[in-house]
């Protein structure tokens, strides 16, 4: 069986490094052919420009365009009949893009729940709680958890419920309180969030699916209890042993779910990780990587997550690429690397690509006064045709750029070489007139939406 031809498109300045690229990958999956179009920046390349400069597909049966190429591929796949992607933003990481198989990796599946709970829902309207599930489904949820307050009144569970569903959502009331579990219930709520051997009745009223926990906190016997009862009767449900936060009990919790998952190896089981997500000044990024680790090694089946606390905003997009990626990586039987950039926030694997002495080799091509900026492990780097200049400090390379007398230069060049200073800072990547990616916390909600989260929050509250 032959070979994938693949054809990639370049410009100028980027052939040199494009062909050490792939030298260095020694493709074995797929044979190769580079195409430079005769113009200086590839990432300046658009659809109508490759129709005019590519006659024909060269025999390839599939063309890569640069990454930051702009525009609609599908008239060149008409026009070449091939397909057309476009590649990484950066020629540097096509060992990345290939690396499962000669394609990028499938993030589509998973096998993990995740139930977003709206944890002050009783303090917002109907329609405020609507508006907070579609911001959650947007950040990846399945499920839709309304949360009741101890001693707070919730008059309108029972409509919110209803109109949750009427919406199109799964949800689920959580609640210590028999009466909210009984009204989201007969609301039509799937899940039930919590129920204990001692009102494992509730089960019987409602078609709702229960959430099991111990009666006593810690107690194993009295989950295992629940879990019988229910296997006995054949009714669906899933067992939570509760995650503790650190320094209180993690490590024991842990366990706890590792035991149940050995004695009840069928079962389905949730796990809430706002304990720790939200209970730990740490970036939550890493935390849920790390948990939802232990969740594809012990084939757990739903998560219980929050967003209330700021520095945990964005913790439901985070547990959707987390359980992504960690299914991916159990199925592949690979460790949890170069899946995915989107749990990598303050720091980037791949930080600096492109060495000094690469860039020294791009900058002595340049013949125009445009200035291009690039980082290393050296500094930053900015160059144009009189010159590369290089400094770890934005400051120090003042007086080299000349733009005392172009207010709108000066601060485009101040923008983009504070971005360049604090990815070199930190160990990011850097690529001129792109914003810093901070993975999953990348402001892809737009300030617009959280602006209107809290604002929405802060008038319910006042009505209330």
């Amino acid at each position: 069986m032959s070979k994938n031809n693949i054809l990639f498109l370049t410009g100028k300045l980027a052939e040199s490094s494009l062909n050490k690229t792939l030298t260095a990958m020694q493709p074995t999956d797929f044979d190769y052919q580079v195409a430079q179009l005769g113009i200086s920046v590839a990432a300046l390349m658009t659809p109508e420009f490759i129709a005019r400069r590519l006659p024909d597909a060269r025999g390839a049966d599939r063309i890569l365009v640069p990454g930051m190429c702009q525009g609609e591929l599908e008239l060149l796949a008409e026009k070449y009949g091939v397909p057309v992607d476009r590649g990484p933003e950066d020629m540097k990481d096509l060992p990345l893009y290939f690396g499962h198989d000669g394609k990028p990796p499938d993030l589509s599946k998973h096998a993990t729940l995740i139930f977003a709970e709206i944890v002050d829902a009783p303090y917002l309207s109907v329609e405020g709680i609507l508006l907070r599930a579609a911001e959650y489904k947007a950040q990846g949820a399945d499920v839709i958890d309304v949360g009741c307050i101890p001693n707070v009144a919730f008059p309108h569970l029972h409509d919110a419920v209803q109109a949750l569903k009427a919406a199109g959502y799964q949800v689920s009331v959580d609640s210590m309180q028999n009466d909210d579990l009984l009204c989201g219930g007969k609301a039509g709520a799937d899940y039930l969030l919590s129920l204990t051997e001692k009102s494992l009745w509730i089960s019987e009223e409602v078609a709702a699916t229960p959430v099991l926990i111990s009666a006593k906190p810690g107690s194993m016997a009295s989950l295992y209890r629940a879990v019988n009862t229910m296997l006995i009767k054949g009714r669906p449900f899933l067992a939570d042993p509760i995650l503790d936060p650190i320094p209180f009990g993690l490590a024991a919790s842990l366990v706890r779910y590792y035991k149940l998952r050995k004695k009840f190896p069928g079962i389905d089981i949730m796990m809430g990780v706002g304990n720790l997500t939200e209970l730990t000044d740490a970036d939550t990024t890493g935390i849920n990587a790390i948990l939802f680790g232990v969740i594809a090694e012990l084939g757990i089946n739903a998560v219980l997550t929050t967003s209330v606390s700021p520095h945990a905003r964005n913790a439901v997009a985070e547990a959707d690429m987390a359980r992504r990626v960690m299914y991916a990586a159990s199925q592949d039987r690979r460790l949890p690397r170069d899946y995915s950039g989107d749990l990598l926030g303050l720091h980037d694997r791949r930080p600096f690509p492109y060495s000094e002495e690469e860039v020294a080799g791009i900058a002595a091509q340049i013949k125009d006064p445009s200035f291009r900026i690039q980082t290393t492990e050296a500094g930053i780097h900015i160059y144009n045709r009189d010159g590369l200049f290089t400094e770890v400090d934005p400051f120090r390379l003042y007086p080299h750029l000349k733009v005392e007398n172009d207010a709108s230069h000066a601060f485009y060049l101040g923008v983009e070489l504070a971005r360049a200073q604090i990815a070199w800072q930190l160990g990011k990547r850097y690529i001129q007139d792109e914003e810093l990616k901070w993975g999953c916390n990348t402001a892809k909600q737009d300030a617009r939406g959280r602006v209107a989260h809290r604002e929405a929050s802060r008038l319910e509250k006042k009505k209330k």
